[in-house]
């Protein structure tokens, strides 16, 4: 997607760079990695050119060595996509990242008492990668691994509420929007509401939306190296209104720690 000079300078200041002494082509090749995933995961040369900076033949030498090592694959309409090796590197770095937010989640159930969730936002899915249950006899169970859709839960808020509304309303186009409950919101726009209440407020909420007798608090883990909320789910009677009151800002402490320990790699 071409780009005027100047939010292509920006964009280029804003990434990370190489340390003194790094490998610039190697650089380089993970930059525009991180190029395709913003773009959808398919792009064609002229646009990571426009986006990147880079002159075509080097843009072009690049990918040549990402498709050789699988990393890329060349469509046959000549544009390029993501390819399947990544999908290891994926999934080994998500569990990694769940293990690193186990104590931190550890913390949240002893500080609330609920069942504390870590989750991503994977494609147009959330999957969650991290969960540690309540001590409660009654208690919520998420298995590590599940996909759910981002409309009927409060990380799916949590992850959407500083995303553009029309790319919200794509990905809703994506997935449809189909009810868990008879609480779960079903159009675009009230969806888009409830994302307006999440950046009003600071946290988002699943109210009987995923299930009935289920509420869940939701915050994300800000500046995380992918887009990761946490959260606490119990039964509608734990999780009151005055319980969300108390919980909230313990939720957003530990989100903030967390941010801090992955930023630092360097976990509790």
């Amino acid at each position: 997607m071409p780009t005027s000079s100047a939010s292509t300078t920006d964009d280029a200041a804003s990434r990370p760079t190489a340390a003194s002494g790094g490998v610039q082509s190697l650089e380089r090749a993970f930059d525009l990695l991180e190029r395709m995933a913003d773009a959808g995961g398919e792009v064609g040369l002229s646009e990571l050119s426009a986006a990147s900076g880079l002159p075509l033949p080097t843009i072009h030498r690049l990918m040549r060595t990402l498709v050789a090592c699988g990393y890329v694959r060349q469509q046959p309409n000549r544009r390029y996509s993501l390819g399947p090796r990544l999908i290891r590197l994926g999934e080994s770095a998500s569990r990694l990242l769940g293990t690193w937010a186990r104590p931190y989640l550890a913390r949240l159930v002893e500080e609330t008492g609920e069942t504390a969730n870590m989750a991503l936002l994977d494609g147009d899915e959330i999957v969650y990668v991290a969960q540690v249950p309540s001590k409660h006899s009654m208690r919520m169970f998420t298995e590590v691994g599940r996909r759910v859709l981002p409309h009927s839960t409060g990380v799916g808020k949590a992850l959407l509420a500083y995303t553009p509304a029309d790319e919200v309303r794509a990905l809703l186009s994506r997935t449809g929007m189909p009810a868990a409950t008879e609480k779960t919101i079903t159009t675009p726009d009230g969806f888009l509401d409830a994302l307006d209440q999440v950046r009003k407020v600071g946290y988002a909420v699943d109210d009987n939306e995923q299930e009935i007798g289920v509420r869940c608090l939701a915050v994300s883990v800000p500046n995380s190296p992918t887009a990761a909320a946490i959260s606490i789910s119990g039964p509608a009677g734990r999780v009151t209104e005055a319980a969300t009151e108390r919980i909230v800002p313990i939720l957003q402490g530990i989100a903030e720690e967390l941010s801090v320990a992955l930023a630092n790699q360097n976990p509790a």
